[in-house]
């Protein structure tokens, strides 16, 4: 289930729910029981792996298209 950071406008406390995707617009309560909170933006990752580099593609030498021989 994803994670959502929150901000209370009344106290500044910052704060995170779990919450299905679908409850992510909804309204959050504050920890001190606030309802003025803003949803932040927040790097963090949601499941999966950390993975290396994408494989170069295109057909000579590596860095996606243009740096790979399949432009002009």
């Amino acid at each position: 289930m994803p994670r959502y950071e929150y901000r209370c406008r009344s106290c500044g406390d910052t704060f995170e729910l779990h919450r299905p995707m679908a409850e992510s617009a909804a309204p959050a309560v504050c920890p001190e029981g606030h309802e003025d909170t803003v949803k932040l933006l927040s790097a963090v990752a949601v499941g999966g792996t950390a993975a290396g580099p994408a494989p170069a593609s295109g057909g000579g030498g590596g860095g996606g298209c243009c740096g790979g021989g399949c432009c002009g």
